[in-house]
């Protein structure tokens, strides 16, 4: 079957012959095969005219003047590239060489004067269901690589939702379970110390409105103060922030800490609304440690409010 729609939409096949009796014969031969025909005096105007419709076949005669067949078709390559129909060859030679070489240009198939009518049909049909068959084939292979696209995209949404935090824009707790994990075993490997920072806002009467608010201008505050690029920043609990630093000692984590602390300042906060306090720990990763652990120490220092790196009562 050449096509599922073949007689709402018969395909197309554009004769080219300089010889006038020749088109006229195929033309007629080719319609009464039930095919639409569209002629070509010679290679130039073949191309001009592939500029303009696509065929579903090029009948092309070998030997014309001035453009031949052969170089119709090389041409025909560069201009149509994976959209150029088959091309069946006519010609009057007979020999391998000139057998070789119109397959080199791109010819699909060839057949010889004096045509055999028979033979041409049969080939022309062949031809026909094949380029159908690899036209269903590629449109199939673009409609998948859409879907693939469309999943991909879907599925990176999907991700963005589960990784951020809608609200402040930072990553998600379940992220920073994830990332802790994979900075905790990367670290390992390699001896580095590894600082965790939690920052803890106590908004007291403050309602939502308010609190999303400052919830949202401290995540900036802390993704403007973190040291590099690679510091990872997680809305940790509702009203808590955490900052994994990797590679980053203690002193280093106190100097963070110290810069939020600066900027936060300068927020206008009503002062009987809010309390911060920050705590932070740093591990450098073994055998003997764990990430629980990690989470645990810095967790208590949070609880006890007496480190170095705490702020009660900020304002």
């Amino acid at each position: 079957m050449i096509n599922p729609n073949l007689q709402n939409n018969p395909p197309q096949i554009l004769v080219v012959d300089d010889q006038k009796t020749l088109r006229l014969v195929l033309h007629t031969v080719m319609e009464k095969q039930g095919y639409r025909t569209i002629q070509a005096y010679n290679g130039q105007h073949c191309l001009e005219i592939c500029q303009k419709v696509t065929p579903d076949i090029i009948l092309l005669d070998a030997m014309m003047p001035r453009m031949d067949g052969f170089e119709c078709c090389t041409k025909l390559q560069t201009l149509m590239g994976d959209n150029c129909p088959p091309i069946l060859m006519i010609t009057v030679l007979d020999d391998q060489e000139s057998v070789e070489r119109a397959f080199q240009v791109g010819a699909s198939d060839y057949i010889t004067k004096p045509i055999d009518w028979n033979v041409l049909a049969r080939r022309v049909n062949r031809l026909l269901t094949s380029g159908w068959a690899i036209s269903e084939t590629r449109r199939q292979i673009e409609k998948e690589c859409r879907l693939t696209v469309s999943l991909e995209t879907a599925n990176r949404e999907l991700q963005n939702l589960v990784y951020t935090d809608i609200l402040t824009k930072v990553a998600s707790r379940s992220y920073f379970d994830e990332y802790l994990q994979r900075e905790w075993k990367r670290l390992q490997k390699y001896q580095l110390p590894l600082s965790l920072i939690l920052c803890k806002i106590d908004f007291l009467e403050l309602d939502y409105p308010a609190k999303d608010k400052y919830l949202c201008k401290i995540a900036n505050i802390i993704r403007k103060c973190k040291r590099r690029s690679t510091d990872f920043i997680a809305r940790y609990d509702d009203d808590e922030f955490a900052i994994i630093s990797a590679n980053t000692k203690t002193e280093k984590a106190k100097k963070l800490v110290k810069k939020i602390k600066t900027y936060i300042n300068l927020l206008e906060i009503e002062h009987e609304h809010l309390n911060i306090n920050f705590a932070a720990t740093t591990m450098i990763p073994d055998s003997e440690s764990s990430v629980d652990k990690l989470l645990k120490n810095v967790k208590q220092k949070l609880s006890i409010n007496n480190d170095q790196l705490t702020i009660i009562n900020y304002s």
